[in-house]
């Protein structure tokens, strides 16, 4: 596995493990793409590819202009 490659899903594992601690609630917007570069001092093509693997697998939703939010499974149920 490349260092990009591990990076990523590095990043990508960190989301998860924020989301599942509660500091990133159902509804909320994820750290911005800058601060996640700067979190990790990698490339914003290294986060979009974190980030879309989560929004891939219904974790994360990208709402135009707005920003990228943790998905509320609660209000997918309804």
């Amino acid at each position: 596995m490349t260092h990009a490659q591990h990076l990523w899903r590095s990043i990508r594992d960190n989301l998860r493990a924020r989301i599942r601690a509660g500091l990133l609630k159902p509804g909320e917007r994820i750290p911005t793409t800058r601060d996640l570069m700067d979190q990790h001092s990698t490339s914003s093509a290294t986060v979009r590819r974190a980030v879309d693997s989560m929004i891939e697998s219904g974790e994360l939703i990208g709402r135009q202009g707005l920003g990228v939010f943790v998905v509320d499974a609660r209000a997918e149920d309804s």
